[in-house]
């Protein structure tokens, strides 16, 4: 068994708790954990350009990818909201309870 993890990066805490609340009310998310601000840079048209952003965490099953991207895009103040993933192992009362969480 194995957890889909899900960082997203958003542009104040009022989006990231926003996209957090709607995922796990709609049970496509059993954790969600905001970081505190972090600076990013990235390359923009006029160059480098730098914001201040919050880090999301999701925690999900694997076979909710294609819907939380989904929602994740819907909510996202972005047009193209930065969105990761990758699968992790846990121990197996946590997968079970992210499993159990998410309708699985």
């Amino acid at each position: 068994m194995s957890i889909l993890v899900f960082t997203v990066t958003c542009p104040d805490p009022d989006a990231a708790s926003d996209i957090a609340d709607d995922l796990l009310v709609r049970r496509l998310a059993a954790r969600a954990t905001l970081h505190p601000p972090v600076e990013s840079h990235y390359r923009a048209l006029d160059g480098v350009d730098y914001s201040e952003e919050i880090t999301l965490t999701l925690i999900t099953r694997p076979e909710l990818e294609t819907a939380v991207e989904f929602a994740i895009r819907g909510l996202h103040p972005y047009d193209m909201p930065p969105i990761l993933r990758h699968e992790e192992r846990a121990n197996a009362d946590y997968e079970a309870w992210v499993m159990a969480e998410t309708g699985g």
